[in-house]
C-alpha cells in the first residue's frame, strides 16, 4: 500500500474528511497547516513526519509501524484537557489503518 491508497481509503471509511484535494495536496496542506480539518492536517502530517514519507507515492509496507506512529499524537488526546473531538478522529483514522491494512491482506489473498 502507498500513501496515497491509505489517504483515499481513510477518507472513504474513516468517517471524516482526509482528503483535502488530491492526495498529494492532502499531504502539502498538512505540512503547511492549512489543511480544511486540523485534526486531520496533524494525523497526516504527524504519519508522513515520522514514517520519514516524503511522497504519496512512499510504500507503507508495515501496518505496526503506521499505526505506532500516530502513537504520541492518541497519548495527546488522551489527555483530560484535550479536545474529544480530535481523540475520537484519532481513534477511528488508527481503527480504519488497521481495516485497510486486512483489506489488502485478504486482497492478496484472493479473498
Amino acid at each position: 500500500m502507498i500513501l496515497s491508497e491509505l489517504l483515499t481509503y481513510l477518507d472513504h471509511h474513516s468517517g471524516y474528511p482526509i482528503l483535502d484535494g488530491s492526495p498529494a495536496e492532502t499531504l502539502i496542506k498538512a505540512r503547511t497547516n492549512s489543511h480544511a480539518n486540523a485534526y486531520a492536517g496533524e494525523i497526516i502530517a504527524c504519519l508522513a513526519d515520522k514514517l520519514g514519507v516524503d511522497s504519496v507515492d512512499a510504500a507503507l509496507d508495515e501496518r505496526v509501524r503506521v499505526i505506532n506512529s500516530l502513537g504520541r499524537l492518541r497519548l495527546k488526546y488522551m489527555a483530560d484537557d484535550a479536545p474529544v473531538d480530535g481523540f475520537r478522529m484519532v481513534e477511528k483514522v488508527i481503527a480504519a489503518i488497521d481495516s485497510a491494512f486486512n483489506e489488502e491482506a485478504l486482497a492478496k489473498k484472493g479473498k
